[in-house]
């Protein structure tokens, strides 16, 4: 298993490990006279969610800073990297102590984002600069407060199913496409003796996500959930919601032991994926880029594929803008920030680059993004977006606070692993809900 890492990468050791860009060598040390020009000295300081600097997303971010710096010789980037939850602390310790690190990646969701903006951490930028860049006006929504922009998205988001196509081949079970004939195919599994589906249930948030989805399956209709966490229907009232959460339990109980499931963070679902022993791994559109991971096999990475959830009711997808960028307001170098930001949106490179290697999904659109040597793993995942009816935009448990975010993750959690059964869950879910709406 691998352990989770941080990094401080800072330019003096930056390529001690060589990393290129695709189709031609960075340059490795930079001494005092290279970096003196006759422009001022500036050190940028990057807090990063993508510690693995060699692969994925983490890879495409590095070598972005470091063609920055090649190209502004007095320019210095730290980066400071951290997965998901060791993050949210680091963060939440810098914003603490109003000493937040000139770029800071961000998720652009209510329940994370708007205290940011509402707050006065982040630095306004110019929307137009942005909008040139590609970006529509429903990507940016999450990342604006009164009309101004404070942050914007790297990628598309959007939950799905990846599985493992010689697992399926090699023991000859179809893939599903209905939810009944998922149960099937995880009992079916089971008795093999390989792990259904690789779920992140430690860190909550992926089995929110999933009742959303299930939600989806059962409804086709994206805003019964909204409609509900308004206060317009009761959980505990409506026959759907509580079709999916019997859903979710079910599925949670023929995809093994609990005990195991429980302490599955992404790392460990991950790896359960990537080493084979589970056939299933259910995640975001973002891990597209495990077919270039250079840790990963060949034989591994070739058999990579994808379908979506819901597995039925209709084409809906839960699908969101969530990541981002923001700039401090509080930054000594924000009008250098703010030039490397938009150094990085640039359609070219973040945009550009990340799809032709098939490492994101993009949030901006750029037709000369799409080549014909995508992979069949590229072609599956933006078939999934490109196909869906209608898209949920912010997930359910993100639409309001922190508090409510925080709650509706535990009760998922509980739900999913026994901890809770279906009725009370949906009543302490409307509880929720009326405390919200009493707090506001």
């Amino acid at each position: 298993m691998k352990k989770t890492k941080s990094y401080l990468i800072k330019v003096v050791f930056m390529f001690l490990i060589p990393i290129y860009l695709w189709g031609c060598t960075m340059g490795s040390n930079y001494s005092i006279e290279e970096q003196n020009s006759g422009k001022e000295n500036i050190t940028i300081k990057f807090l990063s969610n993508l510690p693995e600097r060699w692969s994925g997303q983490g890879k495409l971010e590095q070598l972005l800073i470091d063609k920055y710096m090649e190209e502004n010789k007095n320019v210095t980037i730290e980066v400071e990297a951290y997965q998901d939850e060791p993050y949210k602390q680091r963060f939440k310790a810098y914003a603490i102590s109003n000493d937040l690190p000139d770029i800071f990646f961000t998720w652009g969701q209510p329940s994370f984002f708007s205290p940011i903006m509402k707050g006065g951490y982040a630095a306004e930028l110019n929307k137009d600069s942005f909008k040139e860049t590609g970006f529509m006006e429903e990507s940016l929504k999450g990342f604006t407060l009164n009309g101004k922009l404070y942050g914007v998205p790297k990628s598309s988001d959007y939950m799905v199913l990846y599985y493992n196509k010689a697992l399926f081949e090699k023991y000859a079970i179809n893939v599903p496409n209905t939810f009944g004939e998922l149960i099937e195919v995880c009992n079916k599994l089971n008795k093999i003796g390989i792990i259904p589906i690789s779920i992140n249930a430690k860190d909550k948030w992926p089995l929110a996500l999933l009742y959303q989805n299930l939600v989806l399956m059962e409804g086709g209709d994206q805003n019964l959930i909204y409609n509900a966490i308004k206060g317009d229907i009761k959980f505990s009232e409506n026959v759907v919601l509580k079709k999916a959460a019997e859903d979710l339990k079910k599925l949670i109980e023929v995809n093994g032991k609990e005990e195991m499931i429980s302490q599955e963070d992404f790392n460990a679902s991950m790896n359960l994926f990537t080493q084979e022993k589970a056939a299933m791994y259910y995640m975001g559109s973002w891990e597209v880029g495990m077919e270039n991971n250079p840790t990963l096999s060949d034989r591994f990475k070739q058999n990579i594929r994808v379908t979506n959830l819901p597995l039925s009711n209709g084409g809906g997808l839960v699908a969101w803008n969530g990541g981002g960028y923001a700039v401090s307001s509080k930054s000594e170098v924000k009008d250098e920030a703010i030039k490397l930001l938009e150094y990085m949106m640039k359609p070219e490179n973040w945009s550009k680059m990340g799809w032709e290697n098939g490492l994101i999904v993009p949030a901006q659109k750029n037709e000369d993004n799409r080549y014909k040597n995508e992979s069949v793993l590229q072609k599956q995942i933006v078939n999934i977006l490109n196909n869906a009816e209608s898209q949920s935009g912010t997930p359910w448990y993100d639409s309001l606070t922190p508090n409510f975010k925080a709650s509706i993750e535990d009760l998922s959690y509980q739900l999913a692993l026994g901890g809770k059964n279906i009725e009370d869950f949906l009543l302490e879910v409307d509880k929720e809900i009326a405390k919200e709406k009493s707090e506001s």
